[in-house]
């Protein structure tokens, strides 16, 4: 079951990922009225989640820079600036950070798990419990991207 929850991850990552490289960088950067975030910090902070729920909260070392960590995580807005260098670093991860999980898991990397609930009610108990909110989470944000592009035009 995991590994298909992480197959339906990885296919909106590659969807997130076609966004990413596709949309002009102003695009990917505005802040359309009413919304308070932009196409890239959602897409960003998509990869940052999925590697603090599922590597932090189990103990273990993330994959991605603390500086992406630090300026993509809940509760962070973005500042409208990006480097194209920053963007495809986002790119990379995109990806990568899926077919890490997927090694990771298969070795058995996740032992323990410091129980979290989320601001959506939901309390993560083990890894699995993790890889399965965080789809529900990026499906989420995939909606709100939607709705910025539609804004944008």
């Amino acid at each position: 079951m995991i590994g298909n929850l992480l197959e339906i991850t990885l296919q909106n990552r590659k969807n997130l990922y076609t966004i990413l490289t596709n949309t002009p960088k102003e695009k990917l950067l505005a802040i359309p009225e009413g919304f308070n975030n932009n196409i890239f910090w959602n897409i960003a902070h998509t990869v940052v989640t999925q590697q603090v729920l599922c590597y932090k909260f189990s103990g273990l070392q993330m994959r991605v820079p603390t500086d992406l960590v630090k300026k993509f995580m809940k509760g962070t807005v973005p500042d409208g600036t990006a480097t194209d260098e920053e963007i495809m670093m986002v790119a990379d991860f995109l990806i990568s950070s899926i077919e890490w999980i997927k090694e990771d898991y298969e070795t058995q990397l996740f032992k323990n798990y410091n129980e979290y609930t989320t601001s959506a009610n939901v309390t993560l108990k083990n890894v699995e419990d993790a890889i399965g909110f965080n789809l529900f989470h990026e499906g989420l944000h995939a909606n709100t991207i939607t709705l910025l592009m539609r804004h944008i035009g």
